[in-house]
């Protein structure tokens, strides 16, 4: 069991941001529990903007994790909103303790790169200073592994599954506990319990957000996500064919039911890039996305050309080769406030 003098310690070297001394000196932080390894306690963001209050958060959640014993934090975000600032949001308390941001990236239907797009999306915002995490929640075709270049199998520390670490980020995924050659034969309750253990049940540390490519279609999976861990945001993936845009229509109207903001849509394999002359065909259209988007009023991320140096760097476990994510990743991070 945790001391409760060493978690004292620790709140009061973090001072208040308002001024007057540290967290535990002015208030902000009480009602301290310890238990079972856990440490929880209510964390008052009364009279700050949101990024002040989400760094404080992660600052007390870091220092708590810093203690002996501790195994856990949970942190409860309070605020009289009837004193905060107009037009201040507050943050509000994650799902999971430590990570701060959940987003979901998704496709309605499968084959329009919607792996490539998750992968390419955590890298480019870890590029921006974010703590990123993936988490591969394609369960039955696991290919984080591969588009990061991940060999080998995940390890356990104390009963936690640890995520590996590659291109800046932690990725953790079912095919990280498998042979390659073996099929994932689970009915849909069972791989949804699978992807809530790599997530409740891993080590992610302290994470800005972390970035669950789920399979595709509106099954089990996305179900259990969005109702149990209640994402910050959904992004989804289409490419331009209009066969592929009725799923992602679908797709957007399930997150609207289950009340998850839909982020924006990204539009992969928007035109082809011939290797040899540089000439640009839209082979399975262009602007689909941009014109779905507009009429359902769901934003716009960015387009992701078809081109032999993505295609080459995904299958050599190399992200980061397309500049477009760097817009893309900045307008996500934008719609995150963060």
């Amino acid at each position: 069991m945790p001391d409760r003098e060493e978690v004292g310690a620790a709140l009061a070297g973090i001072a208040d941001p308002s001024g007057g001394g540290s967290v535990l000196e002015t208030g902000r932080a009480g009602g301290l529990r310890l238990k079972d390894g856990v440490a929880g306690l209510v964390l008052s963001v009364d009279g700050l903007t949101q990024d002040v209050a989400e760094r404080l958060r992660a600052e007390v959640e870091v220092a708590l994790r810093r203690v002996p014993r501790v195994t856990g934090v949970r942190i409860i975000l309070t605020a009289d909103k009837a004193a905060a600032p107009a037009g201040v949001a507050v943050a509000q308390d994650s799902a999971v303790p430590g990570i701060r941001r959940l987003v979901a990236v998704a496709s309605g239907k499968g084959g329009v790169g919607k792996s490539t797009v998750a992968a390419n999306l955590a890298v480019a915002l870890a590029k921006r200073g974010l703590a990123v995490g993936l988490l591969d929640a394609d369960i039955y075709g696991p290919s984080v592994p591969t588009l990061l270049g991940i060999p080998g199998r995940a390890q356990l520390e104390d009963g936690k599954l640890l995520p590996m670490t590659a291109h800046g980020i932690k990725a953790l995924s079912i095919g990280m506990m498998m042979a390659t050659d073996k099929a994932v034969i689970w009915r849909g309750p069972m791989a949804a319990s699978a992807m809530m253990q790599m997530i409740e049940q891993a080590n992610w540390g302290v994470l800005d957000i972390l970035v669950i490519d789920l399979p595709p279609g509106t099954g089990d999976i996305q179900l259990t996500m969005a109702q149990k861990l209640k994402p910050s945001g959904a992004v989804v993936v289409s490419t331009p064919q209009d066969l592929a845009l009725i799923d992602a229509r679908r797709a957007i109207a399930m997150f609207n039911e289950v009340k998850v903001p839909v982020l924006g849509m990204v539009e992969n394999m928007s035109t082809f890039v011939c290797p040899h002359c540089g000439e640009r065909s839209d082979i399975f259209g262009h602007g689909g996305a941009a014109a779905l988007g507009e009429g359902l009023g769901v934003p716009f991320l960015g387009a992701v050309p078809l081109t032999m140096t993505l295609r080459l760097a995904s299958d050599a476990g190399q992200p980061g080769s397309a500049p477009e994510f760097a817009g893309i990743a900045e307008r996500v991070a934008i719609g995150l406030g963060l």
